[in-house]
Protein backbone atom coordinates (compact mmCIF):
# COMPACT_ATOMS: atom_id res chain seq x y z
CA UNK A 1 0.00 0.00 0.00
CA UNK A 2 1.24 3.50 -0.80
CA UNK A 3 2.55 5.35 1.99
CA UNK A 4 0.31 8.22 3.17
CA UNK A 5 0.35 11.43 5.04
CA UNK A 6 -1.77 12.30 8.22
CA UNK A 7 -2.22 15.06 10.29
CA UNK A 8 -2.54 14.57 14.19
CA UNK A 9 -3.12 17.59 16.38
CA UNK A 10 -3.89 16.79 19.80
CA UNK A 11 -4.64 19.20 23.12
CA UNK A 12 -2.04 19.19 26.04
CA UNK A 13 -4.31 18.19 29.29
CA UNK A 14 -1.41 17.51 31.79
CA UNK A 15 1.92 19.01 30.52
CA UNK A 16 4.77 16.74 31.92
CA UNK A 17 8.02 16.35 31.36
CA UNK A 18 8.37 13.30 28.56
CA UNK A 19 5.40 14.11 27.31
CA UNK A 20 6.23 14.38 23.75
CA UNK A 21 8.73 11.67 24.07
CA UNK A 22 6.05 9.59 25.20
CA UNK A 23 3.84 10.16 22.27
CA UNK A 24 7.28 10.36 19.55
CA UNK A 25 7.40 6.48 20.75
CA UNK A 26 4.08 5.57 20.69
CA UNK A 27 4.40 6.04 16.93
CA UNK A 28 7.96 4.77 16.11
CA UNK A 29 6.49 1.28 17.91
CA UNK A 30 3.65 1.21 15.34
CA UNK A 31 6.00 2.50 12.45
CA UNK A 32 5.02 5.63 12.03
CA UNK A 33 7.23 8.50 11.13
CA UNK A 34 6.93 12.11 12.12
CA UNK A 35 7.27 14.48 9.06
CA UNK A 36 7.19 18.26 10.91
CA UNK A 37 5.94 18.78 14.50
CA UNK A 38 5.18 21.86 15.97
CA UNK A 39 2.74 24.09 18.07
CA UNK A 40 -0.51 25.20 16.44
CA UNK A 41 -2.24 26.72 19.47
CA UNK A 42 -1.69 27.46 23.05
CA UNK A 43 -1.53 24.47 24.26
CA UNK A 44 -1.57 22.47 21.20
CA UNK A 45 0.63 20.57 19.33
CA UNK A 46 0.50 19.38 15.25
CA UNK A 47 2.15 16.56 13.74
CA UNK A 48 2.49 15.77 10.05
CA UNK A 49 2.93 11.80 9.84
CA UNK A 50 3.48 9.19 7.37
CA UNK A 51 1.69 5.83 7.74
CA UNK A 52 2.09 2.61 5.58
CA UNK A 53 -1.66 1.67 6.25
CA UNK A 54 -5.08 2.92 7.23
CA UNK A 55 -4.79 -0.23 9.95
CA UNK A 56 -1.68 1.74 11.87
CA UNK A 57 -3.49 4.97 12.49
CA UNK A 58 -6.92 3.29 13.41
CA UNK A 59 -4.19 1.87 16.28
CA UNK A 60 -3.05 4.88 17.23
CA UNK A 61 -6.25 6.58 17.48
CA UNK A 62 -7.21 3.86 19.61
CA UNK A 63 -4.35 4.18 22.03
CA UNK A 64 -4.71 7.77 22.41
CA UNK A 65 -8.14 8.26 23.14
CA UNK A 66 -6.84 6.13 26.82
CA UNK A 67 -4.86 9.00 27.53
CA UNK A 68 -5.12 11.50 29.92
CA UNK A 69 -2.38 13.71 29.54
CA UNK A 70 -3.66 14.83 26.38
CA UNK A 71 -6.84 14.89 23.99
CA UNK A 72 -6.91 14.10 19.98
CA UNK A 73 -8.72 17.33 18.51
CA UNK A 74 -7.65 15.86 14.71
CA UNK A 75 -6.72 13.06 12.95
CA UNK A 76 -7.31 13.48 9.09
CA UNK A 77 -5.64 13.43 6.13
CA UNK A 78 -3.67 16.46 6.44
CA UNK A 79 -5.73 19.86 4.72
CA UNK A 80 -3.54 23.15 3.29
CA UNK A 81 -4.56 25.01 7.01
CA UNK A 82 -3.05 21.70 8.70
CA UNK A 83 0.26 21.84 6.68
CA UNK A 84 0.42 25.90 7.13
CA UNK A 85 -0.06 25.57 10.92
CA UNK A 86 2.73 23.21 11.21
CA UNK A 87 5.17 25.32 8.94
CA UNK A 88 4.37 28.90 10.69
CA UNK A 89 2.72 27.08 14.21
CA UNK A 90 -0.46 29.06 14.05
CA UNK A 91 -3.51 28.52 12.42
CA UNK A 92 -5.18 31.17 9.53
CA UNK A 93 -8.20 32.47 10.97
CA UNK A 94 -11.30 31.84 9.03
CA UNK A 95 -14.76 33.51 9.26
CA UNK A 96 -17.18 31.46 11.53
CA UNK A 97 -19.96 32.27 8.97
CA UNK A 98 -18.28 32.31 5.76
CA UNK A 99 -15.73 29.39 5.41
CA UNK A 100 -14.49 30.53 1.85
CA UNK A 101 -13.16 33.58 3.72
CA UNK A 102 -9.81 34.00 5.47
CA UNK A 103 -8.58 36.50 7.52
CA UNK A 104 -4.84 38.02 8.16
CA UNK A 105 -2.80 41.28 9.66
CA UNK A 106 -0.12 43.10 8.36
CA UNK A 107 2.21 41.24 11.11
CA UNK A 108 0.91 37.54 9.01
CA UNK A 109 2.09 38.61 5.67
CA UNK A 110 4.53 35.15 5.37
CA UNK A 111 2.32 33.42 6.51
CA UNK A 112 -0.68 35.09 3.47
CA UNK A 113 2.36 34.50 1.15
CA UNK A 114 2.65 31.21 2.23
CA UNK A 115 -1.00 30.44 1.86
CA UNK A 116 -1.34 32.56 -1.31
CA UNK A 117 1.76 30.83 -3.35
CA UNK A 118 0.08 27.08 -2.08
CA UNK A 119 -3.06 27.91 -4.05
CA UNK A 120 -1.44 29.50 -7.07
CA UNK A 121 0.36 26.38 -7.47
CA UNK A 122 -3.12 24.35 -7.78
CA UNK A 123 -4.04 23.93 -11.44
CA UNK A 124 -7.14 25.20 -13.32
CA UNK A 125 -9.37 27.94 -12.76
CA UNK A 126 -9.42 29.79 -9.67
CA UNK A 127 -11.02 32.90 -8.43
CA UNK A 128 -9.38 35.15 -5.53
CA UNK A 129 -10.93 38.00 -3.97
CA UNK A 130 -8.21 39.78 -1.68
CA UNK A 131 -9.83 43.04 0.76
CA UNK A 132 -7.93 45.75 2.46
CA UNK A 133 -7.26 49.11 2.72
CA UNK A 134 -4.23 51.25 1.03
CA UNK A 135 -0.58 50.35 1.43
CA UNK A 136 -1.84 47.35 3.88
CA UNK A 137 0.25 45.13 1.02
CA UNK A 138 -2.53 43.50 -1.00
CA UNK A 139 -0.83 43.56 -4.63
CA UNK A 140 2.73 43.14 -3.31
CA UNK A 141 1.16 39.75 -1.47
CA UNK A 142 0.05 38.74 -4.40
CA UNK A 143 3.12 39.07 -6.33
CA UNK A 144 5.48 38.09 -3.78
CA UNK A 145 2.84 34.67 -3.57
CA UNK A 146 3.24 34.83 -7.46
CA UNK A 147 7.07 34.45 -7.36
CA UNK A 148 6.85 31.78 -4.60
CA UNK A 149 4.69 29.25 -6.81
CA UNK A 150 6.77 29.85 -10.00
CA UNK A 151 4.40 32.04 -12.12
CA UNK A 152 4.19 34.91 -13.93
CA UNK A 153 1.80 37.96 -12.60
CA UNK A 154 0.05 40.28 -15.20
CA UNK A 155 -1.66 42.88 -13.97
CA UNK A 156 -4.94 43.52 -16.56
CA UNK A 157 -5.59 46.73 -14.03
CA UNK A 158 -3.51 47.95 -11.14
CA UNK A 159 -2.13 51.10 -9.14
CA UNK A 160 1.20 49.86 -7.94
CA UNK A 161 3.75 51.32 -9.79
CA UNK A 162 1.01 53.09 -12.48
CA UNK A 163 -2.51 53.60 -13.69
CA UNK A 164 -2.57 50.33 -15.80
CA UNK A 165 -5.76 49.33 -17.71
CA UNK A 166 -4.77 46.96 -20.62
CA UNK A 167 -7.30 46.43 -23.20
CA UNK A 168 -5.57 43.24 -24.64
CA UNK A 169 -2.80 40.74 -24.26
CA UNK A 170 -0.58 38.87 -26.51
CA UNK A 171 -0.56 35.51 -27.37
CA UNK A 172 1.83 33.75 -24.78
CA UNK A 173 0.09 36.08 -22.10
CA UNK A 174 -3.18 33.32 -22.69
CA UNK A 175 -1.50 31.30 -20.30
CA UNK A 176 -2.84 28.89 -17.77
CA UNK A 177 0.35 29.15 -15.64
CA UNK A 178 0.08 32.86 -15.07
CA UNK A 179 -1.87 34.85 -12.49
CA UNK A 180 -3.90 37.54 -13.28
CA UNK A 181 -4.50 40.52 -11.17
CA UNK A 182 -7.48 42.81 -11.16
CA UNK A 183 -8.51 45.63 -9.49
CA UNK A 184 -11.84 45.79 -8.92
CA UNK A 185 -11.55 50.06 -8.29
CA UNK A 186 -9.48 50.90 -11.37
CA UNK A 187 -11.66 48.27 -13.60
CA UNK A 188 -14.81 49.15 -12.13
CA UNK A 189 -14.48 53.38 -12.38
CA UNK A 190 -11.56 53.86 -15.27
CA UNK A 191 -11.77 51.21 -17.64
CA UNK A 192 -13.38 50.90 -21.04
CA UNK A 193 -15.90 48.58 -22.79
CA UNK A 194 -12.55 47.02 -24.63
CA UNK A 195 -10.98 46.32 -20.89
CA UNK A 196 -14.30 44.35 -19.60
CA UNK A 197 -13.92 42.31 -22.85
CA UNK A 198 -10.69 41.22 -21.65
CA UNK A 199 -11.39 40.86 -18.17
CA UNK A 200 -14.57 38.44 -19.69
CA UNK A 201 -11.68 36.52 -21.46
CA UNK A 202 -9.49 36.20 -19.00
CA UNK A 203 -12.34 35.18 -16.28
CA UNK A 204 -13.17 32.20 -18.72
CA UNK A 205 -9.42 30.77 -18.47
CA UNK A 206 -8.60 28.08 -16.44
CA UNK A 207 -6.13 29.76 -14.82
CA UNK A 208 -5.76 31.49 -11.18
CA UNK A 209 -7.42 35.20 -11.56
CA UNK A 210 -7.07 37.68 -7.95
CA UNK A 211 -9.14 40.63 -7.86
CA UNK A 212 -8.61 43.04 -5.46
CA UNK A 213 -11.23 45.03 -3.90
CA UNK A 214 -13.90 42.67 -4.67
CA UNK A 215 -16.74 43.95 -3.28
CA UNK A 216 -16.52 46.85 -6.18
CA UNK A 217 -15.83 44.53 -8.58
CA UNK A 218 -19.19 42.33 -8.33
CA UNK A 219 -21.26 45.68 -7.81
CA UNK A 220 -20.59 46.76 -11.33
CA UNK A 221 -20.40 43.69 -12.87
CA UNK A 222 -22.14 40.63 -13.79
CA UNK A 223 -20.27 38.62 -10.84
CA UNK A 224 -21.44 37.99 -7.60
CA UNK A 225 -19.29 37.23 -4.62
CA UNK A 226 -20.94 33.55 -5.21
CA UNK A 227 -18.47 33.03 -8.19
CA UNK A 228 -15.20 33.52 -5.92
CA UNK A 229 -13.57 30.61 -4.35
CA UNK A 230 -11.50 32.55 -1.85
CA UNK A 231 -11.59 35.87 -0.03
CA UNK A 232 -8.85 37.26 1.71
CA UNK A 233 -8.84 39.44 4.10
CA UNK A 234 -5.83 41.83 4.81
CA UNK A 235 -5.60 44.85 7.75
CA UNK A 236 -3.25 46.54 9.50
CA UNK A 237 -4.75 45.31 13.27
CA UNK A 238 -7.19 43.07 13.64
CA UNK A 239 -10.03 45.85 14.63
CA UNK A 240 -9.60 47.37 11.58
CA UNK A 241 -12.39 48.21 9.14
CA UNK A 242 -12.50 47.98 5.54
CA UNK A 243 -14.36 50.78 4.28
CA UNK A 244 -14.71 52.27 0.67
CA UNK A 245 -15.67 55.45 1.42
CA UNK A 246 -13.27 57.29 -0.03
CA UNK A 247 -14.51 55.41 -3.46
CA UNK A 248 -18.09 56.16 -2.78
CA UNK A 249 -17.80 59.78 -2.23
CA UNK A 250 -15.44 59.81 -5.28
CA UNK A 251 -16.59 57.82 -8.12
CA UNK A 252 -13.21 59.18 -10.14
CA UNK A 253 -11.12 58.47 -7.17
CA UNK A 254 -8.79 61.44 -7.86
CA UNK A 255 -6.17 62.68 -4.82
CA UNK A 256 -7.85 59.19 -3.41
CA UNK A 257 -5.96 56.73 -1.28
CA UNK A 258 -7.10 54.21 -3.34
CA UNK A 259 -5.53 55.47 -6.56
CA UNK A 260 -4.09 58.60 -7.68
CA UNK A 261 -2.52 57.25 -10.37
CA UNK A 262 -2.44 58.91 -14.40
CA UNK A 263 -1.39 57.61 -17.47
Amino acid sequence: MERKEWYLEYEIQKNRPGLLGDISSLLGMLSINIITINGVDEGRRGMLLFANSDEQITRLESILQTMDTINVTKLREPKLRDRLAVRHGRYIQRDADDKKTFRFIRDELGLLVDFMAELFKQEGHKLVGIRGMPRVGKTESVVASSVCANKKWLFVSSTLLKQTIRSQLIDDEYSSDNIFIIDGIVSTRRANERHWQLVREIMRLSAVKVIEHPDIFVQNSEYSLDDFDYIIELRNDPEEEITYDLVHKNNMFQDSDFGGFDF
